[in-house]
């Protein structure tokens, strides 16, 4: 019997009745647009969510990543991880910036402080670091890294939303925070992004660069570019902002799950997570380690042919994609940490509408998979 394909993320749909006031509104004041009034709402609702002062909504998290290296005019080299969704360099080469990558820490998948300085050059100006799965950076070891060194941070912080440490938000970290709000996110306006900014000043001259750099009805002060959220987007995320908490919910008791029968599979790697930190359970990765019957990417065949489709973020590296190949920090065997994960990594299926049944199955196929599997 066929069974219903089970997909890596699904986005969180709320009933379709509680969007159409918001869609009634927005036809009754014609306003679809430009800073309207569901966009005022949605920015001052996540500022008082997420535990931060200032926020400059975006069109999709990778026009963020590109105004925010402008707004900051960041140039010559920036240090970036070669491990993360292809938009974090992408963004670089958008603003003429050459990306310099640096390897990983193979425990926690993100730039790893120790390579950081080794790699610093004269022409740096900043470092662009990932908060890979919604794990934090460690945070203090760059920072101090880039005050020695008079450096920029930007956070590439689009698996990061709802994440604290022990001092808030993760997002108040870095000179600014990007966030994505694409539909795979854990929260989502069907397309969308945002910067975190520092201060008022910061957030205006961003809402300026992403409406073309105007000020005015007729000045432009910098050549800034389209990347406002529409009405729609804005008021979906209103929406979606009062069903957050319960989908966050529902995703921890997915990732607990996942964790208490996936370290019975011999061959299987479930990541440690950090410790004091609040989670958002955004990604599931696991490691297929060299005993498990199965390559990766044998797993991720056999899993597909079952119906389960998983992702093997990040792989290929960012490095292995043209554009990048020919950077000498782009070289096989500089960056053997990330090459490293990425040849073993595979994302499971988690969203809050995963029900029991289905995350079950996936375990048993993980299971039956392996030559030695302990579970029943």
């Amino acid at each position: 019997m066929n069974q219903t394909p089970i997909y890596v993320t699904q986005p969180y749909l709320p009933p379709l009745d509680e969007f159409i006031p918001y869609l009634e509104k927005i036809w009754e004041n014609k306003r679809l647009t430009n800073n309207g009034p569901f966009h005022q709402q949605l920015e001052e609702a996540l500022c008082e969510y997420l535990g931060v002062n200032h926020i400059a909504l975006f069109a999709n998290g990778t026009l963020a990543l590109v105004t925010a290296l402008q707004a900051l005019r960041i140039t010559g080299e920036v240090i970036t991880t070669p491990y993360s969704f292809v938009a974090t360099a992408h963004s670089l080469l958008w603003n003429g910036i050459k990306p310099v990558f640096v390897d990983i820490d193979p425990a926690t998948f993100n730039l790893d402080p120790k390579k950081i300085e080794a790699a610093i050059t004269p022409q740096t100006t900043a470092i662009l670091p990932v908060h890979c799965y919604g794990n934090p950076c460690d945070v203090k070891a760059i920072q101090k890294i880039a005050d020695n060194y008079n450096l920029k941070v930007i956070y590439d912080a689009a698996h990061a939303f709802g994440v604290e440490d022990e001092g808030g938000s993760v997002l108040q970290h870095g000179d600014l925070s990007i966030l994505s709000f694409h539909a795979t996110k854990v929260f989502n306006t069907f397309e969308g992004g945002a910067i975190v900014c520092p201060d008022s000043k910061t957030k205006q001259h961003i809402d300026n660069l992403k409406n073309f750099g105007f000020v005015g009805e007729t000045t432009v002060i910098a050549a800034g570019i389209n990347g406002k959220m529409s009405e729609v987007n804005a008021a979906f995320g209103l929406l979606q902002l009062q069903h957050i908490d319960a989908a966050l919910e529902r995703r921890m008791k997915i990732d607990e799950l996942y964790r208490q029968e996936l370290s019975n599979i011999a061959g299987i790697t479930v990541p440690d997570v950090p410790e004091n930190i609040k989670r958002n359970a955004s990604y599931f990765p696991i490691l297929v380690e060299s005993d498990y019957l199965l390559s990766r990417n044998d797993l991720h065949e056999h899993m597909k042919n079952c119906g389960v489709h998983c992702r093997r973020y990040f792989y290929p590296l960012i490095t292995e994609f043209p554009m990048y190949r020919g950077l000498s920090s782009a070289f096989q065997g500089n960056l053997p940490s990330a090459e490293a994960i990425a040849k073993r990594v595979l994302c499971l299926p988690i969203y809050p509408t995963l029900d029991s049944d289905d995350q079950c199955r996936i375990i048993k196929i993980l299971a039956n998979a392996s030559y030695r599997c302990k579970l029943p």
